[in-house]
């Protein structure tokens, strides 16, 4: 999985770096992801980021999209190469966190959320917690990973068989989650009626969406479809791609 130098040695010159005393290191798993996507969710990883800088002890080392495979088989999705370089365009050039790893995409069969997790954990701390961030006085300290979801997926996890209640154990108590409030969903209430959210709730860390928007990669998807421009809701690189590609004009 790609891991950028520049990601592992934020603020090396703070006294918080890599020390005993400051508390955990994090990276963002923004896992099962489509595409297109469009500037605005771009922005709420960053508030992601900035709530948790704020607000917890966790130092951000980095971010990482998780496109699916194409054994998801959701109606209307280009192929998994297609939205592995979608991706990668969207942060090459915009930002110093965000990565893409495209280990899920090219995965034989769909890979549920918790295994994806475990991917990115067995990748980051090692299989019996050797690896992790390299203190100064030579010790590794984990790196604890957590899933960035909507509020929207966050209720899907209400929905009869759609994901597995052990699963949802593993994922939210093992490595906890950070919610992005969406328009129409009131994620507290949604928290506190939910037995699982709830037993783990201090795994759960709820994000005021400070820019709200209602503008979805289905929608963007239909814009294309219907011929309409979608200038200035996609990177234009990423524009330019779709294009070129002739993608989800069918």
């Amino acid at each position: 999985m790609p891991v950028d130098d520049n990601i592992w040695n934020l603020n090396s010159s703070s006294d918080r770096q890599h020390t005993e005393a400051y508390g955990s290191t994090e990276i963002f798993d923004a896992t099962n992801y489509t595409f297109p996507r469009q500037r605005i969710p771009h922005q709420m990883k960053e508030m992601a980021r900035d709530h948790v800088l704020e607000n917890t002890d966790f130092e951000i080392m980095g971010g990482y999209f998780s496109p699916v495979s194409d054994f998801y088989q959701k109606q209307g999705l280009a192929e998994a190469k297609h939205r592995v370089r979608m991706c990668e365009l969207a942060v090459e050039k915009s930002s110093t966190w965000l990565m893409v790893d495209s280990w899920e995409s090219l995965q034989t069969s769909y890979q549920r959320t918790a295994i994806v997790l475990d991917h990115f954990q067995y990748e980051l701390n090692g299989a019996d917690g050797e690896g992790g961030v390299k203190l100064k006085n030579g010790e590794y300290k984990p790196i604890k990973i957590m899933l960035l979801a909507g509020g929207d997926l966050v209720q899907s996890f209400a929905a009869p068989d759609v994901w597995a209640t052990a699963d949802l154990h593993h994922i939210i108590g093992k490595y906890g989650c950070l919610i992005l409030e969406r328009t129409g969903s009131d994620v507290y209430e949604f928290l506190l009626s939910h037995d699982v959210l709830y037993k783990h709730r201090r795994n759960v860390f709820v994000i005021k969406q400070l820019i709200y928007n209602d503008i979805s990669s289905t929608k963007i998807r239909l814009f294309i479809r219907r011929g309409m421009s979608i200038k200035y809701l996609l990177p234009t690189a990423v524009i330019d791609y779709i294009y070129e590609q002739r993608l989800y004009t069918d």
